[in-house]
């Protein structure tokens, strides 16, 4: 993956985030990134974001950081049908 690439899935979380702001507590915000993540994002798009911030958790926002952690325990609990 190149850094541009990497950088637009940052950009692209912190647009969703920004867009979502009117939620106003940072778990409900968090919450609909999560679930944009899960609806919209490609399989590789996810996984790129959420090795990145398991590698560098300082780089993301906190409201980035509990939207890939909330991502994460929503895959986990999907059954695979």
């Amino acid at each position: 993956m190149s850094d541009q690439q990497l950088n637009n899935l940052i950009k692209m979380l912190d647009q969703i985030i920004a867009n979502n702001l009117h939620h106003g507590d940072d778990e409900e915000i968090a919450a609909v990134a999560a679930d944009h993540l899960h609806k919209f994002w490609a399989r590789s798009m996810k996984q790129q974001i959420s090795s990145y911030a398991k590698e560098h958790p300082t780089e993301l926002s906190a409201i980035a950081q509990l939207a890939l952690a909330q991502l994460e325990a929503e895959v986990q609990n999907t059954p695979l049908d």
